[in-house]
């Protein structure tokens, strides 16, 4: 089965006519990061932009968790001195049996 180029065969002689046109010698050398972006073969931006989602997906859940745990500490730590000063009692407080 044989791949058909249905873009190009659609919009090949818009894009053909810009250049011409225009004579601008810029339009027609492409540079190699233009080339990859147009070629059929699209995995590696593909995979490269899901790898970068990914990187910063895992950037935001980490710092989450560094959050999260500073948060829990200053909790204990404030429970830790609330609870502390409350227990305190002097011995003639307590009842005696």
């Amino acid at each position: 089965m044989q791949q058909v180029d249905t873009l190009t065969a659609s919009y090949g002689d818009k894009w053909d006519g810009v250049t011409a046109t225009t004579g601008d010698p810029t339009l027609e050398t492409e540079s190699a990061f233009v080339q990859m972006m147009s070629s059929n073969d699209l995995w590696p931006v593909v995979l490269g932009v899901s790898l970068i989602i990914w990187f910063i997906l895992l950037f935001f859940v980490l710092r989450l968790e560094r959050r999260l745990q500073q948060a829990e500490a200053s909790m204990h730590a404030m429970g830790d001195s609330s609870t502390n000063s409350t227990n305190t009692s002097t011995p003639s407080d307590s009842p005696s049996s």
